[in-house]
């Protein structure tokens, strides 16, 4: 029976993968790498990378499974999500089907951890609803929460209040507010940060967490959002790409 291995590898820094990683990579044949165009192109390279450094055998190779770009929202974000989840389970089915064969084991790598705001898990069901028959395992990653937290020296939780991991749409959409505690807020494309009202707030933001390129920025909310503004704007001109997240929270005292 085929076998995929689904390996978190970490937010941006090859360093990150852990030993059971390189374990689980070393027992495979085929990795299949995604390619998201020149936008991303690094994003490829760096999966490229972590094969070449930790892959001690030469019986491996990489297939490139071509992403396709998912429609806008607009008013209907969970049907557009739903819509390319399935033009991406048609497409791991066929490259699945043509490039691994029977007994061998083929690796997906996912940034951060698969259980985090990541859609892998949700696509190979997907392709295992359609007939395809094959096992599959996860090893674990480092997510760009834990990044964020280690790159500022922060504990994410204050005594005895919650931690809530949520994305700048419902951000944008609810506010900050104080019964979640201490906000961890991803996927922001549209610096929700910016929209909200920035009263007794404070930020702590990171981009590239943990590469060479990693931008941190932290303080009151209200002085630091234009200025995280524009270091947005000036490291996706600079890298062709950005993946941030911040931590937000009620100034104590």
């Amino acid at each position: 029976m085929r076998r995929i291995r689904i390996i978190g590898i970490g937010a941006g820094n090859p360093e990150h993968v852990t030993i059971q990683a390189v374990r689980a990579l070393n027992r495979v044949d085929v990795v299949f790498v995604p390619d998201k165009g020149s936008e991303k192109a690094a994003l490829r390279e760096l999966r490229e990378e972590i094969c070449r450094r930790y892959i001690e055998h030469d019986n491996w190779r990489t297939v490139s499974l071509s992403v396709p770009k998912r429609a806008a929202a607009g008013d209907d974000y969970r049907g557009s999500v739903d819509d390319w989840h399935a033009a991406l389970a048609e497409s791991y089915e066929r490259l699945f089907r043509e490039e691994l064969g029977e007994g061998q084991t083929g690796a997906l790598l996912v940034w951060g951890d698969p259980s985090l705001y990541d859609s892998t898990l949700r696509i190979i069901a997907a392709v295992r609803a359609r007939g395809l028959e094959f096992d599959y395992d996860v090893v674990p990653g480092i997510t760009s929460v834990q990044a964020l937290a280690a790159a500022h020296r922060l504990v994410l939780n204050r005594i005895g209040e919650p931690v809530t991991i949520t994305t700048g749409r419902r951000l944008a959409e609810s506010g900050f507010r104080d019964e979640d505690g201490s906000t961890v807020v991803m996927l922001d494309g549209e610096q929700a940060f910016s929209k909200i009202d920035p009263a007794g707030l404070e930020i702590w933001w990171g981009a590239y967490l943990g590469a060479p390129q990693e931008r941190l920025v932290s303080g009151p909310l209200a002085e630091m959002s234009e200025r995280i503004v524009r270091e947005r704007e000036a490291a996706r001109a600079e890298n062709g790409w950005i993946m941030d997240t911040y931590l937000l929270r009620r100034r104590s005292g």
